[in-house]
């Protein structure tokens, strides 16, 4: 079985760069992406994020989607307990209509930001993360055009009528949101970039309970993790040293101007607290020479039982983090 690599780009601002010039390096990177062979190209949903610039997959997905031509495009994901699960679904149909056959509908439930956030999207509400399963049964009927007689929007359409409809991804980062993707009958993509404990026994759990539905016969499992791939081990880290700097200033909430540089990230006086948390999130991180992230690439989708590895990257020079994904795709995928 030909193991699939792919990439979902969260848009990430460097210090001393601005959210335009990130959505730029983004597009340049689908385009890239699409030539050194990648399955699909997936971007993500972060509200009130200064270091973040995609709040808007839909939208984004529009234009990734019209600068490259066979590269599957798709959410990673739209936070669907915020929104209708109609106005989703129409969202998604128009972009099937507009590129058949490329769109990748990826759907979760975390919050995407921080309470001020949701509370905002919500108008004021609290967010009901209860009602999630039925907005998930919901968007896939309406993109199926299959709602039954009994639900109270029967004969409402989605619109633009398609002749093909885009798959819908069940996105997460613990054991529920694997049982419900079995539950379900739907593709599964663990972020481990997410949460590097417990993923293995979520995809386990996912794959002995999935119940086949009429879109998949069979258990689909992918896993997301963090990457930094360079020529030598040096280079690697050096270039991961600005996301380990990144995630331990982001889970204390010290505010940020941007993914630091290496050379600030090199320099910076760990504490002691500190210094056990940045080895626990290597667990969420593959960094290395393309023959060494190459072996660990192989062994998560074994541990998973994944036949697609997506790759996420953060890195404070946008030539480093091309570099990264085209020596492990020429590693890989030639």
């Amino acid at each position: 079985m030909t193991l699939k690599l792919s990439i979902l780009d969260q848009s990430p601002i460097a210090e001393g760069s601005t959210a335009m010039e990130s959505l730029k390096y983004t597009a340049e990177l689908a385009r890239k992406a699409e030539k050194w062979g990648y399955t699909r190209f997936w971007v993500s949903e972060h509200h009130d994020a200064a270091t973040l610039a995609g709040s808007s997959p839909e939208i984004l997905m529009a234009h990734l989607a019209t600068v490259t031509s066979s590269i599957r495009i798709g959410s990673g994901g739209v936070m669907l307990p915020h929104y209708s699960a109609y106005k989703v679904a129409e969202n998604f149909k128009l972009l099937e209509a507009l590129f058949p056959g490329r769109i990748d509908a990826g759907v979760g439930r975390a919050p995407g930001g921080m309470p001020r956030a949701t509370y905002a999207l919500n108008d004021g509400e609290y967010r009901d993360i209860h009602k999630f399963p039925q907005q998930v049964d919901d968007l896939h009927m309406y993109l199926h055009d299959t709602m039954p007689e009994a639900h109270p929007y029967f004969g409402l359409k989605a619109t633009p009528m398609t002749k093909s409809v885009p798959p819908i991804w069940m996105l997460g980062s613990s054991p529920s949101s694997a049982a419900l993707a079995a539950e379900k009958g739907l593709p599964y993509m663990f972020a481990q970039f997410i949460n590097g404990e417990g993923g293995i026994t979520s995809a386990k759990h996912y794959r002995e309970t999935f119940q086949p539905s009429k879109t998949l016969q069979k258990p689909k499992q992918a896993v997301a993790v963090f990457f930094a791939c360079a020529e030598t081990e040096e280079e690697a880290e050096r270039i991961a040293s600005s996301l380990d700097l990144s995630l331990i200033l982001s889970a204390q909430g010290i505010p940020s101007k941007g993914t630091p540089s290496p050379e600030k990230a090199l320099v910076y006086p760990y504490t002691d607290y500190e210094k056990p948390h940045v080895i626990e999130n290597r667990k969420r991180m593959i960094v290395g020479t393309p023959k060494t992230v190459r072996s660990q690439i192989e062994q998560l989708a074994a541990d998973f039982g994944a036949d697609e590895v997506m790759l996420v990257m953060i890195a404070y020079d946008f030539q480093d983090k091309l570099k990264s994904y085209e020596l492990i795709a020429n590693e890989m995928l030639k």
